[in-house]
């Protein structure tokens, strides 16, 4: 054994070829050439510094608007200021005083809020109804009707969006289809919607007499449906007395406004319940989506 590790034949590499004349070409090595392919790593971050650290995102709390800036912060003030020392004003000059403050790129809603000098611990001082106004609210309004049989034609002739029964009952608690803004049902549907009281009931679309969504089996279905497209709105008292409804646009003419406020205003007093004493309305303050409370005196 010792012998052959002796004998072992000489593979001794050949000697390399001579190198032409001039300067030696630069050669990288391969595993530069693999380093250089990869992308370059980010440099150390050192303990101590902290703008290398990354920022934890705050949480934002519901219901918390962003801080206004400074422009605007002195802006609001200077309308408030201006706003309690004119006191309470005509509803014609409240329209144009509202216009005057528009901020906003879009095209505001222009709202109506009445405090109400009800009792809200009594069920039978609550505020509620609908009434047709003469201007409509500047907006389409999608109208989901409960009916069958004949009826099923008449809702469509007014221009109802939704129409249907049992399938629509089933639509609505499966699929949780809620894309309508009203929902009027036929008196003999009454019982087969009651079954979506969790659901309608929380977001105010529940079908009742008192808001003119429950239609008699001799009422007009077709009229009803066609009032609320127009621009029907309806109107409840709130846990403080309150009663908030929209009821234009800013793009409406200014007589248009005044008219639409008017007859909402005078709706609601027209529904004093029987058992309040003393003052009904409180006081009457209008505003648009984007602008501050501006009192008006009726």
């Amino acid at each position: 054994m010792g012998k052959e590790k002796d004998q072992a034949p000489d593979t001794a590499a050949p000697a390399p070829a001579a190198a032409p004349a001039g300067p030696p070409a630069a050669v990288t090595p391969p595993a530069e050439v693999a380093a250089a392919d990869k992308p370059a790593a980010a440099p150390a971050e050192k303990p101590g510094d902290e703008a290398a650290l990354p920022t934890a995102k705050t949480k934002k709390k519901p219901g918390v608007p962003p801080r206004r800036g400074k422009k605007l912060r002195n802006h609001l003030r200077n309308v408030t200021k201006k706003l309690r020392e004119v006191g309470a004003m005509p509803v014609r000059q409240a329209v144009a005083e509202l216009k005057k403050l528009k901020r906003a790129k879009f095209d505001e809603t222009v709202e109506v809020h009445i405090n109400l000098g009800i009792d809200v611990t009594q069920s039978d001082q609550m505020v509620r109804g609908a009434i047709p106004l003469p201007h409509g609210i500047g907006k389409a309004v999608r109208v989901a009707v409960f009916a069958q049989g004949d009826n099923v034609a008449k809702a469509k002739a007014g221009g109802a969006d939704v129409v249907g029964a049992a399938d629509l009952v089933e639509r609505i608690q499966k699929e949780n289809f809620l894309d309508f803004d009203v929902v009027i049902a036929t008196q003999d549907m009454m019982a087969m919607v009651s079954r979506l009281g969790k659901v309608l009931g929380p977001r105010g679309l529940m079908p009742t007499p008192k808001a003119g969504t429950v239609v008699p089996l001799t009422g007009d279905l077709a009229a009803a449906v066609r009032e609320f497209k127009a621009g029907k709105v309806e109107y409840r008292s709130d846990k403080t007395g309150q009663v908030h409804a929209g009821v234009g646009k800013m793009s409406f003419d200014d007589q248009k406004l005044v008219e639409n406020i008017t007859v909402f205003v005078d709706q609601v007093r027209a529904a004093k319940p029987s058992g309040v004493r003393g003052n009904f309305i409180n006081g009457v303050v209008l505003s648009a989506t984007m602008s501050p409370g501006i009192p008006v005196t009726f």
